[in-house]
């Protein structure tokens, strides 16, 4: 009964949350302080579960890493500078409120962390996780979970054990792993094999005094750039979504808080937007475009759900009164709530104030700079995925000049490396469309697996006025004729052309 009772709670504010234009998430916290408030009996396993759902974001995290991206100049100055700063302006906010020295310091620099959950979830459902500001939130977010593992150690009283040098060795297990997967032919197979890797990496790490979800993390990475991997990261999708209902649930589970409580936590909202413009100029400076460094400062302008973790650590060591663990857990959950909204409107949000941000940008050595042309080629292919790909061989093929374009920088070195013709854009930058210039360009393919993004290509490359070709792809009747109402030129799906292709090869045609 009491199973029935949460989750149908957790869907009934989803639902509403998700009819407001707000993300499922939103729902999920308001259900949690709805259902405490009504004094309804928790789930006993619901923490458990929590955690389960942590360490398998954090495993398809790693599925996707590669560890040269942590060591990349602007993640370690924008990251570090950012933590360096943020840790003292927040811990001189609680010694100010508290008078408390040690736990307000712990407290302080744990709220110089930002969301591993939302950030990784925004980026992942908008289809911008392995885009190049993607790559650089990521990067950020993991240098961030490391630095926390000393940090919850102090706060604890506790140390890892010498035996925690060894989980940095996991990596080295790759081709056991490799192995492992290869041999699960079955798609059930692989989804258990990647379950049991990471709640073993998390029962490793958690034996050496380490975080679970840095090891559920380590044993990711030990399965990367395996052949297999996209269809093991699918299976994942669903049963990791299933399992992080239950960690914005139980954010709702402390104590509610009470007025003085509340004006606190506002408090410390109110110095949210400081976290965000501090990212957003280290990113500038690092040399990023301003947008790219704007969207990625919104994916991280939140208050860490480590923060809860620390709360909970300080006040039982008696570092700070018990009344924090009510104004942090609003802190944090005001915070995903007002940051889920606007990192999914980010890019719109950036149309806005473009003409006074790009002002602010260095106008050389940005490493997501944009192509200035396509110089000779006739032909763009915007998305270099399996479709793409085999859009761009097939040009490549009948003597075509042709260019790829993609926002994956991984995507984007394994191509060149290929020899293939490739350069970086993001299709739902709008500066991308107005300085490009497509003069010669007979026709252009769009194979972006979002929607919107694809929507927002065609739209844009009419508003310009090109008149070439535009062909794209669309997975439901809607969006065919959305995408033929803005201009595309044709419109295939790839599924009902896989049955059109394979009857003619059976007819002999």
């Amino acid at each position: 009964m009491m199973e029935l009772i949460w989750i149908s709670a957790a869907y009934l504010m989803g639902l509403v949350a998700s009819r407001l234009t707000f993300p499922p998430l939103v729902g999920y916290l308001v259900a949690g302080y709805a259902l405490h408030a009504l004094h309804i009996e928790p789930l006993p396993n619901l923490s458990h579960l929590a955690d389960v759902g942590i360490e398998l974001l954090l495993f398809s995290v790693g599925l996707k890493l590669k560890p040269s991206s942590l060591i990349r100049r602007e993640v370690l100055s924008v990251g570090g500078l950012h933590l360096f700063l943020m840790a003292i302006i927040f811990a001189l906010v609680f010694l100010w409120l508290n008078k408390q020295v040690t736990g307000g310091l712990v407290l302080g620099v744990s709220l110089a962390f930002s969301s591993t959950v939302l950030a990784i979830k925004v980026l992942e459902d908008s289809g911008e996780l392995s885009s190049l500001h993607g790559r650089d939130v990521m990067s950020i977010l993991i240098l961030q979970d490391i630095v926390a593992i000393g940090l919850l150690a102090l706060a604890e009283g506790k140390q890892p054990t010498p035996w925690a040098l060894a989980l940095f060795l996991l990596p080295l297990l790759r081709p056991f792993a490799h192995r492992m997967l290869s041999v699960s032919s079955s798609s059930e197979l692989k989804l258990l094999l990647g379950v049991s890797l990471a709640l073993a990496g998390g029962v490793a790490a958690e034996r050496v005094g380490i975080a679970a979800d840095i090891g559920a993390l380590l044993t990711g990475i030990m399965l990367a750039n395996h052949a297999k991997i996209n269809e093991l990261t699918d299976r994942l999708w669903s049963l990791k979504e299933l399992f992080l209902v239950a960690f914005f649930l139980q954010i709702g589970l402390s104590d509610l808080p009470n007025r003085e409580q509340i004006f606190h936590a506002l408090e410390l909202l109110l110095l949210l937007p400081m976290q965000g413009v501090l990212f957003f100029s280290l990113f500038l400076l690092a040399g990023l475009r301003a947008r790219t460094a704007f969207v990625s400062s919104l994916a991280l302008m939140t208050y860490s759900e480590f923060a809860l973790i620390t709360t909970g650590a300080v006040v039982k060591a008696e570092l700070l009164p018990a009344e924090w663990n009510a104004i942090i857990s609003l802190a944090v959950a005001g915070s995903l709530a007002v940051a889920a909204p606007l990192n999914r409107y980010s890019h719109k949000l950036f149309s806005w104030v473009e003409p006074f941000l790009v002002r602010w940008e260095k106008k050389s050595g940005n490493p997501d700079r944009l192509p200035e042309s396509f110089g000779v080629a006739e032909w763009l292919v915007i998305g270099m995925g399996r479709t793409g790909v085999s859009a761009y061989q097939s040009l490549s093929r009948q003597d075509q000049r042709v260019v790829g374009l993609d926002a994956d920088p991984t995507v984007l070195e394994n191509l060149l490396a290929t020899g293939k013709r490739v350069v970086y854009g993001d299709v739902e930058d709008n500066e991308l469309w107005s300085g490009l210039r497509l003069e010669r360009v007979k026709g252009i393919v769009i194979t972006v697996p979002a929607f919107e993004a694809r929507a927002i290509a065609i739209s844009q490359l009419r508003k310009r006025g090109f008149e070439g070709k535009l062909g794209t792809i669309c997975y439901h009747r809607s969006e065919e004729r959305e995408l033929k109402q803005l201009g595309a030129s044709f419109v295939i799906h790839p599924l009902v052309e896989a049955g059109n292709q394979l009857a003619r090869q059976m007819l002999g045609e």
